[in-house]
């Protein structure tokens, strides 16, 4: 029997909610929506959905960023013999193939124009027909799509359907970003490393593991992932430091062997006492530090102070909205703002108040 924990890696409270929604939604057929930046595992999350889901067809993936516009539609949808120039053959595309299993549609908000539209048909009435083809071939089939994208900027720009969007949207999901779950990082390069084929295995000190959880990981697991690889090139059967990953890993500098001996012994003054280590307080999702960003050089040659601030400050008012169901009031005293300070802040940054789950409910028995 398939354990989620097998698939999904990670015990911190952001994973644990993502698991507790897979969990929730993979018996139904409801379509889901994985939200989530570039690289924080948005496919695993899909083979977690058709895996718990108990259904006996198979998992077909297809990154719509991937394929030619031109070539994608043949590759969703098949095609008959002779439809165009070299068409062979019949060819049955991917939702044929996932006819009993889960088709996964990755990077969906880079799907074309035209084909929404008959990706809408196919979700709504669970038929296709194949390029150059006139028969209706029923399918069965459970929808998973995923994007790194802002879908409704995608849709004010006219480049996404919203009768699409509302039907994909039935069921979103939110990855956290690595930065957001670093304390899974540890059980994270464990697995990792043991996924890894034909590599010696890193082994990671104390220290080694605090400097990957302090590091913002711009490229989440995947990047993660490419460390760990260059970490089994660069230090086969060695103990990896802190200064191995801030010197040799995060900038991929090839280590001078008498240098890294004298680094070691510099490294021991930062090491703790095991005693030490078990009186550590166990914190989940601590608020980053401003003096988190002191090493930010270290990493980094630039940062773009003016949109990293306003990025967060649009974050957290959105947040403190959110938690307060558009109380301006109160989400400035979260914020410790005065209410016309944060009223300005949203006129300024252009962020609106969510509407109220009364609201809503009034909004849908107008319609």
């Amino acid at each position: 029997m398939t354990r989620i924990d097998d698939i999904i890696i990670g015990k911190s409270v952001a994973i644990k909610e993502v698991k507790n929604l897979v969990q929730a939604v993979a018996k139904t057929t409801t379509t889901v929506l994985v939200q989530g930046e570039t690289g924080t595992g948005k496919e695993v999350i899909s083979r977690a959905i058709h895996e718990l889901s108990g259904r006996k067809g198979k998992l077909i993936s297809v990154n719509c960023a991937a394929i030619p516009s031109e070539l994608l539609e043949s590759e969703l949808f098949g095609h008959e013999k002779g439809s165009f120039t070299g068409a062979e053959k019949t060819r049955l595309g991917r939702f044929e193939q996932s006819n009993g299993g889960t088709l996964f549609l990755d990077e969906i908000g880079d799907m074309p124009i035209p084909l929404q539209s008959k990706l809408l048909r196919a979700l709504e009435q669970r038929v296709i027909q194949r390029v150059g083809g006139n028969e209706e071939i029923e399918i069965d089939f459970r929808l998973v799509c995923a994007t790194h994208q802002n879908m409704q900027t995608k849709i004010d720009e006219g480049l996404f359907r919203s009768d699409l969007f509302y039907r994909i949207n039935v069921f979103p999901i939110q990855v956290p970003s690595l930065a957001e779950r670093a304390v899974d990082i540890p059980v994270l390069v464990k697995a990792i490393s043991n996924q890894i084929p034909n590599l010696t295995i890193p082994h990671f000190d104390e220290t080694g593991l605090a400097e990957l959880s302090r590091y913002p990981w711009p490229g989440n697991v995947r990047e993660l992932r490419n460390v760990i690889e260059r970490a089994s090139v660069l230090f086969p059967d060695s103990q990896i430091n802190n200064n191995n990953v801030r010197q040799n890993l995060l900038r991929l500098k090839v280590p001078d062997r008498d240098e890294e001996q004298s680094l070691l012994w510099d490294a021991t003054a930062d090491l703790l006492s095991e005693e030490e280590i078990q009186k550590l307080p166990d914190v989940e999702n601590p608020i980053p530090h401003p003096s988190h960003y002191k090493d930010w050089f270290s990493y980094f040659d630039t940062i773009d102070l003016r949109r990293h601030l306003r990025d967060v400050e649009v974050v957290l008012i959105e947040a403190a909205l959110a938690k307060t169901e558009g109380m301006v009031s109160q989400a400035a005293s979260s914020l410790k703002l005065r209410r016309t300070t944060l009223i300005e802040k949203m006129k300024k940054l252009m962020i609106e108040k969510p509407i109220k789950s009364h609201e809503k409910l009034l909004d849908v028995e107008e319609t």
